[in-house]
């Protein structure tokens, strides 16, 4: 599994996963879903382009549901 290389002073991202938040853009979360939904035991390595297009959908409606509890 491959991991995030967050910058050299990562303290408010610390924080953020200390209280519960995960920091994740489509390669993180793409990579999370085939992690869960493909398992180690997969026929492949890496995700696939539906574990792509099941991230994007997943952060879409991540970010309107964090828009409408703390609207601009």
């Amino acid at each position: 599994m491959t991991s995030i290389q967050l910058p050299g002073d990562a303290d408010t991202i610390k924080r953020l996963s200390d209280s519960g938040f995960a920091i994740a853009d489509e390669a993180s979360m793409s990579l999370a879903i085939h992690e869960v939904y493909c398992g180690p035991d997969a026929d492949h390595d890496t995700p696939s382009e539906k574990d792509h297009e099941q991230a994007r959908s997943l952060m879409s409606s991540l970010q309107q549901a964090l828009a409408a509890l703390y609207p601009a």
